[in-house]
């Protein structure tokens, strides 16, 4: 399953803030957007929210954008994100 994935570095802390459609949420991330933190943050926030390894969950689209589209196992339940 692919998740489109608005972020906003340098936020306060790291938390979902709204979810636009079905597929596409806007998350803050509070690491700054310098040598993949904030890549590395998002993915560790998604695993934690949703119950699973790191390893399973990549970033296809938009290492260096704010909007990015990242692979999740197609087991996910996205309703721990809300």
């Amino acid at each position: 399953m692919i998740l489109t994935v608005h972020i906003k570095p340098n936020a306060k802390n790291n938390q979902v803030k709204a979810w636009l459609d079905s597929g596409t949420v806007k998350i803050d991330i509070a690491a700054p957007a310098v040598d993949g933190k904030a890549n590395r943050a998002l993915i560790d926030f998604l695993a934690k929210r949703l119950g699973v390894a790191k390893s399973l969950i990549t970033i296809k689209r938009g290492h260096s954008s704010r909007v990015k589209h990242v692979k999740l196992p197609d087991s996910v339940d996205l309703s721990a994100l809300k």
